[in-house]
């Protein structure tokens, strides 16, 4: 029995077809897909549940992907920039200083300079590294301002173990071409990237569920591991042999009889963002080439903007382009207060602000999405918790899998593996 029909239980059921095994799989909502679901308005107007690119390297998780959709993927260049006051900004920033105020470039290099002699590497929290990396000035003024908005927290906050290639460390060479004049080469680690032509990315997953014992609706509320039994939130208990779970951790510990205090209070300890995603609409779609933007201001309620209609045109009416703005918030560090549909206007006048739609230009399609499970959030409480969390959970033998599952931040491609990691241990008894 698989919980959950997102990538990483798609993972989870190709495995176990793979051996010959038909997965029972449950989900408590009444569409399927988990984050990886479409959803289609009235018109034509196509969003994901937030920006869903596939730009894995993995050549087998490739092909699998493209099959689902008989090869119909457009392949698209990763063109992201940045916006912060006033300025349209080639990502990374760091490279990219050309056209900001020429003090701010100065003290940039200055600090960039002096911090060369220190290692980022040695840091033992975010803020540490990102002065290591950069120097004080560019981290204060971009990055720490972006963590804010999107982590929820300060940088100080946060461990390193997240970073990977995500954050671009150049040479001084690299921040000084990019300073004296607009940088040609592209230093991002997308620089190419996957989607369905048709159907949103939801498209992808599609397949993995359509020939699969799928039961909607049912929402696992009590696991009883002793008695291999779950109980759904309509009353009924189901038997299961094996179980692969993708829900998040808190709430798989939550339906888990029997929890050992300790478990409980290091499951409350994890944290993870939710965020709101405001989906807009105008009737033109010539006002970007971009894939998507980081928002660095405080004053906007942005944090990043996507593009859908380049993404692919048929997510938007013949001439039309759309934009879905993320909004982040968290239990733990800055709950949402108010209803998610207060917040269109505030993006709408932000988008206006920044000239991406036109004063008095008529907007053609508003909608919001709720998602209680964003990112993970690394602050120093994660990797105590959750290594008491997992090891309670692995001794009841329930395999996890999934961003939420392992509680980490997975791509695409790691989600759909760590699907097929579960499985394995599941079916065969193997650690692999």
């Amino acid at each position: 029995m698989v919980i959950g029909s997102g990538m990483a239980a798609c993972g989870a059921i190709y495995e176990m077809r793979q051996h010959g095994v038909a997965p029972v799989v449950l989900d408590g909502a009444e569409d399927p897909g988990g984050h990886t679901k479409t959803r289609v308005y009235q018109g034509g107007w196509t969003f994901d549940e937030g920006p869903h690119i596939s730009f894995t390297r993995d050549s087998r998780i490739q092909e699998i992907l493209a099959d689902n959709i008989d090869g119909d993927y457009l392949t698209l260049r990763a063109s992201v920039d940045n916006y912060w006051q006033g300025h349209w900004i080639k990502h990374p920033a760091q490279v990219n200083l050309h056209g900001l105020p020429d003090d701010l470039i100065v003290s940039c290099i200055e600090d960039f300079i002096a911090a060369m002699s220190r290692e980022p590497d040695g840091a033992t929290d975010y803020e540490a590294w990102l002065r290591s990396a950069y120097g004080d000035t560019f981290a204060e003024t971009f990055p720490m301002q972006y963590t804010r908005k999107s982590h929820t927290t300060e940088a100080a906050n946060l461990t390193t173990d997240w970073i990977g290639p995500r954050m671009y460390k150049p040479s001084l060479d690299e921040v000084l071409r990019g300073a004296v004049a607009p940088q040609q080469a592209d230093f991002h680690y997308i620089d190419h990237y996957r989607y369905p032509r048709q159907g949103g990315f939801f498209s992808y997953v599609r397949p993995f569920l359509e020939k699969t014992d799928l039961r909607l609706s049912s929402r696992v509320v009590r696991i009883d591991a002793a008695e291999s039994t779950l109980a759904l939130a309509d009353g009924s208990v189901v038997g299961f042999h094996r179980l692969v779970s993708t829900m998040p951790l808190p709430d798989l510990v939550r339906a888990i009889v029997d929890v050992p205090a300790d478990v409980e209070e290091a499951a409350g300890r994890l944290a993870a963002s939710s965020v709101v995603l405001v989906n807009v609409g105008i009737g033109r779609d010539d006002f970007t080439e971009s894939s998507w933007t980081y928002f660095y201001d405080a004053d906007y309620s942005i944090t990043r903007l996507s593009y859908p209609q380049v993404f692919s045109p048929e997510n938007v009416p013949p001439g039309c382009g759309s934009f879905q703005a993320e909004l982040y918030f968290s239990d733990k560090y800055r709950p949402l207060q108010v209803d998610p549909e207060g917040l269109v206007d505030q993006v709408t006048a932000d988008l206006r602000r920044c000239g991406l739609i036109e004063e008095g230009e008529p907007i053609l399609h508003t909608s919001t999405m709720y998602v209680p499970y964003a990112n993970i959030i690394y602050d120093h409480e994660r990797a105590e918790a959750l290594e008491t969390v997992l090891g309670f959970v692995y001794a009841l033998g329930i395999a996890t899998a999934g961003r939420y599952g392992l509680w980490g931040y997975q791509w695409t491609d790691e989600a759909f593996a760590s699907g097929e990691t579960a499985a394995r241990q599941v079916v065969t008894g193997s650690s692999g």
